[in-house]
């Protein structure tokens, strides 16, 4: 798991008009100061055995030259890498330098060429068309270099309606023809209404966008597809962290580090514009209550999705409110229904068709019950009390990997449990 270091907090050179980090710029618009060493030492208490960190922002590389030199320098000695997430507007030759030198992978997030990236504002359509410009040019520079960029792309009205999604995807096989592998689609997070009516797809809109991007046959790995096909078998391992039960107050897949070395949450869950501090004690009460409530209350009653999405991500609930389930609930119901089909007739066995799935849901809640998270494939492996190695509840304790802050950068350990391996394990599945 990589740590999300935050030396200039939410500073960004950017506006854009959904991020979902602006009712923390609202509530302290004031640019934080930080502390070199202070943040080395937080980086050290904030998870042992990491594997290292990713500058994050706001924008990251408004941190100056020197100290992302001292920063990536100290990374490079202590983890043999580094990470960084940008919207590429500022990179430079001197940028790409230290990213070689210190072995810096690079996320960049951008939605598109020209017009499709016009949500993200730079104060004048003028300026944000250069900015555009800027993205573009250091994704040409950073492959050239042979440093390959893994890309965060929002979707929205500007860049996956049905009008424009056929440029979205002449721009993808651009960037496939340059060599890029990794494009992460996410969902419009909706904070405030504005952003709902003039940037958010609809729900049909939105099903429409991902399936044809799931259909493409690029070079490319394209998440979340892949994950959420894994899911169906069982598979949780390497999903990224929507997909998991994540604590809104402790969000386990994001150990934050501030420009002081004071531990951070996920700033997707935090609707207040306050940076609550990291507990040491996790609740799974969301997850608990959105198995046992009415879909037409928020919650998941009879889902049979339940085991991979869980909820998804509490910084997507109804109203803004973690307790319910994600506003868009019936989109990954659509593409887990389309995806499960696809399975079986690929001749799989999808977990949300198996015979004791119920079983294994009912490990999951016992391990919540009890403040821990369990995988699904360890719940699997529980809930068939024939097998020999039967583990029980007091097994599953401990943490389950995640994807990293926004699932673009992995590192994981653990078992990978294929639909094979969801059958032996006792998934019952025929």
């Amino acid at each position: 798991m990589s740590i999300e270091l935050t030396p200039l907090g939410n500073s960004c050179n950017l506006a854009c008009s959904y991020c979902y980090q602006t009712p923390m710029k609202d509530a302290d618009p004031a640019l934080p100061s930080f502390d070199v060493e202070a943040m080395k030492r937080g980086l050290l208490d904030a998870k042992p055995g990491a594997s290292g960190f990713t500058l994050f922002g706001g924008e990251a590389l408004l941190v100056p030259l020197d100290v992302l030199e001292e920063m990536w320098r100290w990374g490079f000695e202590r983890y043999g890498q580094n990470g960084v997430q940008t919207n590429g507007t500022l990179i430079t030759a001197a940028h790409l330098e230290l990213f070689q030198r210190y072995k810096v992978h690079v996320g960049v997030s951008l939605d598109g060429p020209c017009a499709l990236n016009d949500a993200r504002w730079a104060g004048s359509l003028e300026k944000t068309r250069l900015m555009t410009e800027r993205s573009e040019g250091a994704l040409r520079r950073l492959c050239a270099a042979g440093i390959k960029p893994s890309l965060i792309v929002t979707l929205n009205q500007y860049n996956a309606s049905r009008l424009r999604l056929p440029l979205l995807i002449e721009w993808l096989e651009s960037l496939a023809l340059l060599g890029i592998e990794h494009v992460n689609f996410h969902s419009l997070e909706v904070d405030h209404a504005l952003v709902g009516e003039h940037l958010a797809l609809s729900h049909d809109e939105l099903i429409h966008a991902y399936l044809t991007l799931a259909a493409l046959r690029l070079p490319m790995k394209f998440e979340p597809f892949e994950h959420m096909k894994q899911l169906l078998l069982g598979n949780d391992q390497h999903a990224s962290c929507v997909w998991h039960a994540c604590d809104p107050y402790t969000t386990a897949a994001v150990q934050g580090v501030d420009g002081h070395g004071e531990a951070t949450n996920c700033g997707r869950t935090n609707k207040e514009g306050v940076s609550w501090r990291k507990p040491t004690d996790v609740g799974f009460y969301r997850q608990l209550a959105l198995y046992d409530a009415p879909q037409a209350d928020g919650g998941c009653q009879g889902c049979r999705f339940f085991l991979m999405c869980k909820g998804q991500c509490p910084g997507e609930a109804i109203d803004g409110d973690w307790r319910n389930k994600t506003e868009k609930c019936g989109v990954w119901m659509a593409l887990f229904a389309a995806f499960e089909q696809q399975l079986v007739q690929a001749g799989q066995h999808p977990l949300s068709l198996a015979s004791n799935r119920l079983a294994v849901e009912q490990q999951m809640l016992e391990a919540w019950a009890t403040g821990y998270n369990s995988s699904v494939a360890a719940a699997i492996r529980a809930s068939d009390s024939s097998r020999a190695d039967h583990l029980p509840v007091a097994a599953l304790h401990g943490d389950v990997p995640h994807g990293d802050e926004h699932g673009d950068h992995y590192d994981y350990s653990g078992e990978d449990y294929s639909g094979e391996a969801i059958d032996k394990a006792g998934a019952n599945v025929t």
